[in-house]
Protein backbone atom coordinates (compact mmCIF):
# COMPACT_ATOMS: atom_id res chain seq x y z
CA UNK A 1 0.00 0.00 0.00
CA UNK A 2 3.22 2.51 1.17
CA UNK A 3 4.40 1.83 -2.78
CA UNK A 4 1.14 2.18 -4.59
CA UNK A 5 0.41 5.42 -2.28
CA UNK A 6 3.98 6.90 -3.76
CA UNK A 7 3.34 6.02 -7.33
CA UNK A 8 0.05 7.20 -7.15
CA UNK A 9 1.71 10.62 -5.77
CA UNK A 10 4.31 10.40 -8.36
CA UNK A 11 2.01 10.05 -11.73
CA UNK A 12 -0.70 12.98 -10.13
CA UNK A 13 2.82 15.17 -9.73
CA UNK A 14 3.85 14.16 -13.46
CA UNK A 15 0.19 14.78 -14.83
CA UNK A 16 -0.01 18.24 -13.41
CA UNK A 17 3.55 19.00 -15.08
CA UNK A 18 2.52 18.15 -18.54
CA UNK A 19 -0.76 20.27 -18.17
CA UNK A 20 1.44 23.07 -17.11
CA UNK A 21 4.11 22.82 -19.53
CA UNK A 22 1.18 22.32 -22.18
CA UNK A 23 -0.59 25.32 -20.60
CA UNK A 24 2.68 27.47 -21.01
CA UNK A 25 3.37 26.21 -24.80
CA UNK A 26 0.30 27.54 -25.83
CA UNK A 27 1.01 30.90 -24.81
CA UNK A 28 4.06 30.61 -26.37
CA UNK A 29 2.32 29.38 -29.59
CA UNK A 30 -0.12 32.55 -29.10
CA UNK A 31 2.59 35.57 -29.32
CA UNK A 32 4.07 33.22 -32.18
CA UNK A 33 1.11 34.14 -34.34
CA UNK A 34 1.12 37.47 -33.45
CA UNK A 35 2.44 39.42 -36.35
CA UNK A 36 2.89 43.09 -36.49
CA UNK A 37 4.48 46.17 -38.52
CA UNK A 38 6.18 48.95 -37.87
CA UNK A 39 6.98 52.04 -40.70
CA UNK A 40 9.28 55.24 -39.70
CA UNK A 41 7.83 58.05 -41.75
CA UNK A 42 9.94 61.31 -42.07
CA UNK A 43 8.11 64.26 -41.51
CA UNK A 44 8.04 66.76 -44.33
CA UNK A 45 7.01 70.00 -45.47
CA UNK A 46 3.59 70.32 -47.15
CA UNK A 47 4.39 71.81 -50.40
CA UNK A 48 1.52 69.95 -52.07
CA UNK A 49 3.77 67.23 -53.67
CA UNK A 50 2.42 63.92 -54.38
CA UNK A 51 4.96 61.60 -52.52
CA UNK A 52 3.86 63.55 -49.37
CA UNK A 53 0.63 62.79 -46.85
CA UNK A 54 -0.97 64.30 -44.74
CA UNK A 55 -1.60 62.45 -41.33
CA UNK A 56 -3.42 62.38 -37.71
CA UNK A 57 -0.98 60.79 -34.98
CA UNK A 58 -2.40 60.70 -31.86
CA UNK A 59 -5.81 59.41 -30.46
CA UNK A 60 -6.70 61.48 -28.05
CA UNK A 61 -5.79 64.66 -29.02
CA UNK A 62 -4.93 64.15 -33.38
CA UNK A 63 -2.39 65.87 -34.48
CA UNK A 64 -1.49 66.56 -38.18
CA UNK A 65 1.92 65.45 -39.50
CA UNK A 66 2.76 65.93 -43.19
CA UNK A 67 5.42 63.05 -44.18
CA UNK A 68 6.68 61.22 -46.91
CA UNK A 69 4.46 57.99 -48.41
CA UNK A 70 7.17 55.60 -48.57
CA UNK A 71 8.91 54.75 -44.71
CA UNK A 72 12.50 54.95 -44.85
CA UNK A 73 12.19 52.05 -42.30
CA UNK A 74 10.29 49.26 -42.22
CA UNK A 75 10.28 45.59 -39.52
CA UNK A 76 12.30 44.15 -42.13
CA UNK A 77 15.27 46.47 -40.43
CA UNK A 78 14.22 45.42 -36.95
CA UNK A 79 16.65 43.30 -34.68
CA UNK A 80 14.56 43.00 -31.24
CA UNK A 81 11.84 45.45 -29.87
CA UNK A 82 11.18 45.93 -25.91
CA UNK A 83 8.56 47.23 -23.70
CA UNK A 84 10.81 49.16 -21.42
CA UNK A 85 9.55 51.35 -18.54
CA UNK A 86 9.74 55.19 -18.76
CA UNK A 87 8.99 57.75 -16.95
CA UNK A 88 5.34 57.83 -16.49
CA UNK A 89 4.67 54.84 -18.12
CA UNK A 90 6.23 52.85 -20.34
CA UNK A 91 7.91 52.73 -23.95
CA UNK A 92 8.75 51.31 -26.86
CA UNK A 93 12.38 50.32 -27.35
CA UNK A 94 13.37 49.20 -30.88
CA UNK A 95 17.12 47.74 -31.98
CA UNK A 96 17.59 48.08 -35.88
CA UNK A 97 19.55 45.31 -37.38
CA UNK A 98 23.29 47.49 -39.19
CA UNK A 99 20.78 48.39 -42.27
CA UNK A 100 18.39 49.81 -40.08
CA UNK A 101 21.20 51.65 -38.11
CA UNK A 102 22.37 53.24 -40.64
CA UNK A 103 19.16 54.37 -42.38
CA UNK A 104 18.44 55.48 -38.35
CA UNK A 105 21.71 57.49 -38.25
CA UNK A 106 21.06 58.94 -41.76
CA UNK A 107 17.77 60.34 -41.62
CA UNK A 108 18.20 61.66 -37.57
CA UNK A 109 21.30 63.39 -38.33
CA UNK A 110 19.69 65.01 -41.64
CA UNK A 111 16.74 65.95 -40.07
CA UNK A 112 17.04 67.38 -36.43
CA UNK A 113 14.09 69.27 -34.94
CA UNK A 114 12.09 67.40 -38.06
CA UNK A 115 9.61 64.12 -36.30
CA UNK A 116 9.87 60.64 -37.58
CA UNK A 117 5.90 59.75 -37.60
CA UNK A 118 5.24 55.83 -36.89
CA UNK A 119 2.79 53.90 -37.84
CA UNK A 120 2.01 50.15 -37.00
CA UNK A 121 -0.05 47.46 -37.60
CA UNK A 122 -0.56 44.61 -34.74
CA UNK A 123 -2.64 41.92 -33.16
CA UNK A 124 -3.48 38.21 -34.31
CA UNK A 125 -4.48 38.95 -38.15
CA UNK A 126 -3.47 41.57 -37.54
CA UNK A 127 -6.46 43.56 -36.61
CA UNK A 128 -5.24 47.26 -35.10
CA UNK A 129 -3.79 49.94 -37.64
CA UNK A 130 -2.79 53.38 -36.65
CA UNK A 131 -0.38 55.83 -36.36
CA UNK A 132 1.28 55.36 -32.87
CA UNK A 133 3.61 57.82 -32.36
CA UNK A 134 5.39 61.30 -33.71
CA UNK A 135 8.73 61.88 -31.74
CA UNK A 136 10.98 64.56 -32.54
CA UNK A 137 14.07 63.93 -33.82
CA UNK A 138 16.49 65.31 -31.18
CA UNK A 139 19.77 64.73 -32.49
CA UNK A 140 21.67 62.52 -34.60
CA UNK A 141 20.66 58.42 -33.26
CA UNK A 142 23.84 56.75 -34.26
CA UNK A 143 23.32 53.63 -31.72
CA UNK A 144 20.96 52.37 -34.07
CA UNK A 145 18.11 52.21 -31.40
CA UNK A 146 14.60 54.49 -31.44
CA UNK A 147 13.36 54.89 -27.48
CA UNK A 148 9.87 56.41 -28.04
CA UNK A 149 5.83 56.43 -25.84
CA UNK A 150 3.25 54.69 -28.49
CA UNK A 151 0.20 56.28 -28.29
CA UNK A 152 -0.73 52.17 -27.53
CA UNK A 153 -2.23 50.74 -24.69
CA UNK A 154 0.93 48.12 -22.72
CA UNK A 155 -1.32 45.63 -23.65
CA UNK A 156 -0.90 47.03 -27.27
CA UNK A 157 2.76 47.65 -26.98
CA UNK A 158 3.12 44.16 -25.86
CA UNK A 159 1.06 42.45 -28.78
CA UNK A 160 3.42 45.17 -31.02
CA UNK A 161 6.64 43.80 -29.74
CA UNK A 162 5.60 40.51 -29.55
CA UNK A 163 4.71 40.77 -33.13
CA UNK A 164 7.90 42.65 -34.06
CA UNK A 165 9.99 39.74 -32.88
CA UNK A 166 8.24 37.38 -34.13
CA UNK A 167 9.10 38.62 -37.59
CA UNK A 168 12.71 39.46 -37.08
CA UNK A 169 13.39 36.15 -35.50
CA UNK A 170 11.96 34.56 -39.03
CA UNK A 171 13.72 37.49 -41.46
CA UNK A 172 17.36 38.36 -39.47
CA UNK A 173 20.02 35.84 -40.18
CA UNK A 174 21.23 34.37 -36.97
CA UNK A 175 25.16 35.41 -37.42
CA UNK A 176 24.67 38.71 -35.55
Amino acid sequence: MIIRAARFNFYLLLAAALVLAVGCRSTQDQHQKQLATLRLHLEVSADGAESHQPVLVSRAQPEPVNVEKSPFLTEVDIAEVKVVEAVGGFALQVRFDQHGAWLLEQYSGGNPGRRFAIFSMFGEKPVQSRWIAAPVIPRRIADGTLVFTPDASREEAEQIAAGLNHLAHKTQPRSQ
